[in-house]
């Protein structure tokens, strides 16, 4: 049971110190660098703009993800120890005029990919090119509808069902 007579009660061990100072210390244990360094101007933030506490937290771990996820960019990039890092960030554009700037930040982005992993797919393969439908495709089609011998079932009983409103005989399936 809960002592209600104590405002705010702590695990124990968490008493000793400012509260600061330890969050402080147990971000760093837990390796949260970026929540330790911007959680007092978040919770600032959404003091003012009036955003609860799950909101807050959750612009603190979106920090931090962010934050990681630049920091993993950044770790293979001197890891791959390329020459130079170069970026279209960096790229000028205006020294190629005839370069499509909008057509190559589209491709940059990678959704016109399918395409070109095909192409190298296919180069120097022998394609078989072959009639009706991908065995694939009849085996995924089958999950999301019915079988043929469902289908039949279903003509059986519709046929029953209609057999029986006209004669008023009940069949014997």
């Amino acid at each position: 049971m809960i002592d209600k007579s104590t405002p705010d009660t702590m695990p124990r061990g968490t008493t000793g110190g400012t509260p600061q100072l330890l969050l402080a210390h147990h971000l760093k244990q837990l390796k949260l660098p970026t929540v330790l360094r911007e959680y007092d101007k978040v919770a600032r933030e959404c003091a003012r703009d009036g955003v609860d506490h799950p909101r807050y937290l959750l612009r603190l771990i979106e920090l931090e993800l962010i934050d990681r996820e630049r920091r993993m960019v950044e770790r293979r990039i001197r890891a791959a120890r390329f020459p130079a890092v170069k970026s279209f960030d960096t790229f000028d554009f205006t020294a190629i005029p005839t370069l499509n700037k909008m057509l190559v930040l589209e491709l940059a982005r990678c959704e016109r990919l399918t395409g070109a992993l095909l192409d190298r797919l296919t180069h120097h393969v022998h394609i078989l090119t072959m009639n009706g439908d991908s065995y694939r495709l009849m085996q995924s089609s089958g999950r999301l509808r019915p079988s043929a011998s469902d289908k039949k079932t279903e003509q059986n009983q519709a046929t029953d069902d209609a057999v029986e409103r006209e004669t008023g005989e009940t069949s014997a399936t």
